[in-house]
């Protein structure tokens, strides 16, 4: 016996009270149906929800990982690049400039020139570089707030989507 799917549960429920409604019964009689056959699609839809949540809590907990991983690749780095300082000096004060072993060669070397800028106002403006200004993009907010007060804007409209709530 294959377990029915909750989109073919609410099929087979909907077929079953448009079934009823066509049907000379009284109300009571119909309330009391479709009470005892929802059963089936009530456990079906809390089973889903719960998957929902478990997907949920899975995706917080990853994402609380991440961070904490980007938080430890990080401090990794900044360790590196302080170790790297630190032999850096001891092998100038030393006066060494290369040691060889077997796996890898440790050698200082001169840096390519960098730009080091002391004071920006005083750079002529052929040095300056102006960054482009964002595309223009609507304002949904202010379009939003038109659109409920009754204003008619072309190429905009208010839509209402549906959510399914768990708490």
């Amino acid at each position: 016996m294959t377990a029915l799917t909750l989109y073919e549960i609410a099929a087979e429920y909907r077929q079953m009270v448009e079934a009823l409604m066509a049907t000379d019964n009284d109300a009571q009689t119909i309330a009391d149906t479709i009470e005892g056959e929802s059963y089936p699609l009530e456990v079906k839809a809390q089973n889903v929800a719960y998957a929902i949540k478990t997907l949920q809590a899975n995706a917080e907990a990853i994402k609380g990982a991440e961070e904490a991983m980007a938080a430890r690749r990080k401090a990794m780095e900044n360790r590196a690049v302080n170790i790297r300082e630190y032999l850096l000096q001891c092998m100038a004060v030393a006066g060494i400039q290369k040691i060889e072993c077997p796996h890898f060669v440790i050698k200082i070397a001169a840096n390519p020139p960098s730009v080091v800028i002391d004071d920006e106002r005083q750079i002529p403006a052929e040095f300056i570089k102006t960054p482009e200004p964002p595309p223009p993009q609507p304002d949904k907010k202010a379009i939003g707030e038109a659109l409920k007060s009754g204003v008619e804007i072309p190429g905009a409209r208010l839509v209402r989507g549906k959510r399914v709530d768990i708490r």
